[in-house]
């Protein structure tokens, strides 16, 4: 997912949840005024709006205004509607939905499965992009270059089959190819960046650039796109993979083992929090210990299953969510002295920045 601000945007220190230590490091601005003819806030709007929006390059952009929810494209099921909303399936369409916003002054996210992030019952007070850059390219053995919004999963259990290994543990991952590298995503001691050979993105000025592994610095679910401030949208990624005869049976052993060991049937957004570096402890096993399993606050509840899942067990709020994860972290903390890191990130309605580990 990627986020972007207004130009003229003052910043804000979200509050955080009364009796609530959560640390989303989360800014956000008030609305402005937009020159864009057809913005239209949620309490104004009746009914879907869907309008054709004629782009200053001659393209034809189908917008639905105030109507989108987004809890509708989010794997935890939470979120309130969206100001604007369009598809893009192709990197001419994104770079025109970019400009368009940047143009009229509209902040605006891209997001592809939504199954790491966090929406506000209130929605979001911009546009929001619907990747759908879905291609795949094999010109030869192991290289696979893919559109940013291809099914993540979909793509390791594809390599996986073709006797290709790199990327079996992305087989039981929900999510796009964009957010997986833009999250540098991971599991059974594989990652994302292991074998990223290029990624191309596209900036805010609607340029395009490749860039090649070897120039950029990958870290435990991290990735130097999160910090790249004129950055549009990751388009593409290419990965080079090396064959292996035990590829696609290491997929379904990945496979087997999240079945039994993750709540894979819930509304969920994966793992909340990161692993601590360096104590050789999950945040799950933290969790358990700290006899968290189960509990609830609202329609939120820490999963019986895996306890670094937390789960939508039935009409949670986003404050629900927000109170559950602050009510986790202060217990840990209290009980081993260790500070857990979120790892999926909330958009407040005003939100400027989705990194919340960034310093301020």
């Amino acid at each position: 997912m990627f986020l972007h601000s207004l130009p003229t945007a003052n910043y804000l220190t979200k509050p955080k949840p009364q009796n609530s230590s959560i640390s989303f490091h989360t800014s956000y601005s008030s609305p402005t005024n937009s020159s864009v003819s057809f913005l239209c806030k949620h309490s104004n709007c009746n009914g879907k709006q869907e309008q054709t929006q004629k782009c200053r390059d001659g393209l034809n952009l189908n917008f639905i205004r105030a109507n989108k929810l987004l809890k509708d494209l989010s794997t935890w099921g939470i979120g309130g509607p969206c100001n604007y909303f369009v598809q893009v399936h192709n990197q001419t369409q994104l770079v025109s939905a970019i400009r368009y916003c940047h143009e009229h002054s509209i902040r605006f996210i891209i997001i592809g499965k939504g199954s790491n992030c966090l929406f506000d019952d209130l929605g979001f007070d911009g546009c929001v992009i619907l990747n759908r850059i879905d291609f795949l390219e094999s010109n030869e053995p192991g290289i696979y270059r893919v559109g940013s919004g291809f099914r993540f999963n979909k793509l390791g259990m594809q390599c996986s089959n073709e006797g290709f290994t790199g990327l079996e543990f992305a087989g039981g991952i929900p999510g796009t190819v964009g957010g997986a590298t833009y999250m540098n995503a991971g599991a059974n001691g594989q990652e994302t960046a292991d074998v990223v050979d290029s990624v191309e993105i596209v900036k805010n000025d609607g340029r395009f650039q490749t860039l090649n592994r070897i120039n950029l610095k990958f870290g435990y679910r991290t990735s130097p796109f999160k910090f790249m401030k004129d950055l549009g949208s990751i388009v593409a990624v290419t990965f080079q993979l090396q064959p292996s005869g035990s590829a696609k049976r290491r997929l379904q052993e990945y496979l087997e083992r999240r079945r039994v060991s993750q709540p894979t049937g819930e509304r969920s957004a994966g793992s909340v929090f990161r692993n601590p570096p360096n104590l050789g402890i999950a945040a799950a096993e933290l969790i358990e210990k700290s006899g968290l399993k189960g509990f609830r606050v609202g329609g939120a509840m820490v999963s019986n299953i895996h306890a670094n899942f937390f789960i939508n067990s039935g009409r949670s709020t986003s404050q629900d969510m927000l109170d559950l994860i602050a009510f986790v972290k202060e217990k840990v903390d209290q009980k081993f002295g260790v500070q857990l890191k979120e790892e999926v990130l909330y958009v407040h309605p005003y939100c400027n920045d989705l990194n919340p580990n960034r310093d301020k």
